[in-house]
């Protein structure tokens, strides 16, 4: 209750949770609004290029599709690749960095290093070679960019878990013979969720960011499928005279980021402890 009250007196966060709350549920609430394939993904050449109106409120693209509906559709795509993505990098990163801040030692040493490797290589550029190396597809898309986050993910965890494993508790589970897994997950993983769960927040943007310019580029979510980076694509050929192609899936993305952002800074000031009253 306190940690939701110091929360609500961050007005640029709760901004975040209302921005982030309507776009999840235009998500969720999708067909309510539009039928996918009649008007998402089935071409209408006779309506092709109609300005927003009252019978497209986004109005169409080169295809005669509704852009509205592309784009409440496409925000599905993105929230599931970009939170599965993140998932992802949690279980795989968290996990080796759990192990590594717990055990430390050469252990520590070992699995450090090798996320260093990592880390060498930029985010894009190793999800762009794992999905070159097994092809184009959600499931290749989300574990590409998993992958790409692990390091991360690694590192931050592995500092959460060095900085409780001295803790009282954690001495007190060891004394009664508790076995290092079941030390590791309850009481050392539990007693650091706070920074975890903003670091959280703030990599489902960069997800989405990721798989908007993946899309872009042409090796993320395919056409017809509706998602914002390959809206954005092809739409650029038109963005001279019918503006209002490019308009909607971008002001999506950048809506969507900032909400993120906005709610994982809140949720870092209402987690810190230096806060508190």
């Amino acid at each position: 209750m306190e940690l939701w009250l110091r929360f609500l007196k961050n007005k640029t966060a709760v901004a975040g949770l209302v921005i982030f709350s309507a776009i999840v549920l235009l998500a969720a609430g999708a067909p309510l609004f539009a039928d996918y394939h009649e008007s998402a993904i089935s071409l209408d050449v006779y309506n092709r290029l109609q300005p927003p109106g009252s019978g497209h409120i986004l109005g169409t693209d080169e295809m005669g599709r509704d852009i509205f509906a592309r784009v409440i559709y496409g925000a599905r795509i993105s929230l599931t690749v970009g939170i599965s993505s993140v998932a992802v990098a949690l279980l795989a990163g968290g996990s080796l960095g759990a192990i590594s801040g717990f055990y430390g030692g050469k252990i520590d040493n070992v699995i450090m290093r090798a996320m260093d490797a990592f880390l060498c290589l930029p985010d894009v550029l190793l999800a762009l070679a794992i999905i070159a190396t097994f092809g184009v597809s959600k499931v290749n898309l989300v574990l590409s960019i998993g992958l790409s986050f692990s390091p991360k993910f690694a590192r931050i965890v592995r500092s959460a878990v060095m900085g409780v494993r001295g803790s009282e508790y954690i001495e007190a589970a060891r004394s009664i013979g508790a076995r290092d897994g079941h030390i590791i997950l309850p009481h050392a993983l539990i007693n650091c969720m706070g920074p975890i769960i903003v670091q959280v927040t703030l990599y489902v943007a960069n997800a989405i960011l990721t798989i908007s310019g993946l899309s872009f580029l042409g090796l993320g979510i395919q056409a017809p499928t509706p998602e914002w980076g390959n809206m954005l694509a092809s739409g650029r050929a038109f963005m001279r005279d019918e503006a209002y192609i490019v308009i909607a899936p971008g002001l999506a993305i950048f809506f969507t980021i900032l909400s993120l952002n906005l709610l994982g800074d809140g949720l870092r000031d209402a987690l810190d402890p230096r806060l508190k009253q």
